[in-house]
């Protein structure tokens, strides 16, 4: 019979027993919500609360979006997670020329602070978080939230949610950068700074293994390059001056989940305890600081548009490893996410998907279910064994952004999506209803928006916005923004939302910054 392997490589072993799992298995074990977090960050964990339900949607205007998000919490969704079009997410505005063909395509656009105010309107900012998928832009757009908020009357210590602010990740795998990694990552420290002053219940980061997961990495190369991306934040902060213990409780970390259950389990346990013994080894960190709290998203690439109502097992699937593996935070795909934006029906039975796994099948009943299990303990310390080792390699290069430069990373998870690529075609890794099992159905049908319709009134919404604020002080807060960059000035952000309330848009606001930065290329 063939090696039997994980899709990290991993061999698999006919049967496990208790010479697999480590002689210090018990230490590194832990108890649940103490260091080293191997079985979760809260002692009682879903005993205590489940994780939150946070449903991820971005649909073309800020209206459409937000009658999405008030239909998902009657459906019972605890938390808001924003998903934004790629011109916001580049820092341009939808009245630009290069704007054009992509406005409200994946995710809403948000010019100003006027297109925030109708994606929130009518939902409590003090009570419910905010999960904001915006990375270059993300000041900006935590500016904006904040001046919503301010607007309304909602002081900035009642909110809570988090950014995705991780720019290193998006020159490996993801490409929705603006300006060079020196000044970005003086920006990701300053948000760092502003939000433990300002917006204590505020993540200011969520460092995400997702977008290099779904770019092919392995659970090794996730675990690996999320934190080796997590130790570059680390330092930038530190070398701005904050003390560790400042803001590292409130850094979080954003993970995929696939298919193979037992290896995801592992990989959110050995992340885990890799981060914690990391922090407090390298950085002398208290054990608050470390903590790895995580949002977990099922598996995008996962999904396939042959059979699409297949998708609905592995996102059961993928959601019961996120459980078992501990997730802070959780969304769910909707089945029919592989052909289009995902339907409304799609969403609640995604959002259902999360609800029967916690409230029916006993998952919650108990912290760390699948502790002991001589083979999830074996993949555990595999997993990260061999994230150190690849964590190595990276501090060897000089650290995370010398091995981004010199494409490390990039090349690791090419060759891993390669490797994958050719055992789906060849068979060896089976996916039903594509390479097995397949019926020659046809792909359905599903609806999509009038984009050309949609971008046309969302460039005359920009434009208003524009025409009738006052000019010259929407140019003036523009311009200290400029001036800031070009003198090295840190503390930006109170600038920045100076320039929101003035109704300055995204793409000015970038721009500014963008004449003395520079864009990366």
């Amino acid at each position: 019979m063939a090696d039997v392997v994980s899709p990290s490589g991993i061999p698999i072993a006919t049967v496990y027993g208790p010479g697999d799992a480590s002689p210090d298995t018990d230490i590194a074990l832990g108890a649940p919500g103490q260091f080293p977090f191997t079985r979760g960050v809260q002692p009682t964990m879903y005993r205590g609360r489940l994780w939150t339900m946070r449903q991820y949607a971005g649909f073309g205007t800020a209206a459409e979006t937000n009658a999405r998000f008030k239909l998902l919490l009657e459906a019972g969704q605890t938390g808001l997670s924003v998903a934004f079009d790629l011109p916001t997410q580049m820092g341009i505005d939808s009245d630009s020329p290069r704007a054009l063909g992509e406005v409200g395509r994946v995710g809403v656009a948000i010019d100003t602070v006027e297109d925030m105010h109708a994606l929130l309107a009518g939902l409590p900012l003090d009570k419910v978080s905010t999960s904001m998928t915006i990375n270059a832009t993300a000041s900006t757009l935590l500016a904006m939230y904040i001046v919503v908020a301010e607007e309304r009357g909602i002081a900035r210590d009642a909110l809570s949610g988090t950014i995705q602010n991780d720019i290193l990740k998006e020159y490996v795998a993801r490409g929705t950068y603006v300006y060079p990694p020196k000044p970005s990552l003086a920006l990701i420290a300053e948000t760092f700074r502003f939000c433990a002053a300002e917006v204590p219940q505020w993540n200011p980061i969520s460092i995400s293994g997702y977008h290099m997961r779904e770019a092919g990495a392995t659970a090794v190369q996730e675990v690996a390059f999320t934190c080796a991306n997590a130790v570059a934040y680390v330092q930038a902060a530190l070398d701005a001056g904050l003390a560790i213990d400042a803001f590292a409780p409130r850094l979080s970390f954003f993970f995929a989940c696939h298919n193979d259950l037992f290896e995801e389990v592992a990989k959110f346990r050995a992340a885990r305890r890799l981060w914690a013994r990391l922090m407090r080894d390298r950085f002398g960190a208290n054990d608050a600081s470390c903590r790895m709290r995580f949002h977990t998203q099922t598996g995008g690439v996962t999904l396939t548009a042959q059979q699409p109502l297949n998708n609905v097992v592995r996102v059961a699937v993928q959601t019961l490893a996120a459980a078992l593996g501990g997730t802070q935070s959780l969304h769910t795909n909707g089945y029919d996410e592989a052909l289009a934006l995902p339907t409304a029906e799609a969403a609640t039975l995604a959002l259902r998907t999360q609800q029967i796994v916690a409230f029916e099948s006993g998952v919650a009943q108990t912290v760390d279910p699948l502790a002991g299990s001589y083979y999830v303990e074996s993949l555990t310390n595999e997993i990260e064994a061999r994230a150190l080792d690849l964590m190595a390699k990276v501090e060897e290069l000089g650290g995370a952004a010398r091995a981004i430069e010199a494409s490390f990373m990039q090349e690791e998870i090419g060759k891993s999506a390669y490797a994958h690529q050719l055992n789906v075609e060849s068979g060896q890794t089976v996916v039903v209803g594509v390479n097995r099992f397949a019926d020659g159905a046809a792909r359905p049908v599903i609806p999509t928006p009038d984009y050309r319709q949609l971008e046309s009134e969302q460039r005359a919404r920009v434009i208003a916005v524009k025409a009738q604020r006052d000019g010259a002080a929407a140019a003036k807060c523009l311009q200290a923004v400029e001036d800031a960059a070009r003198s090295g000035e840190t503390t930006v952000m109170p600038l920045l939302i100076d320039a929101v309330r003035a109704r300055a848009s995204v793409g000015e606001i970038s721009d500014a910054m963008e004449r003395v930065w520079g864009k990366y290329r």
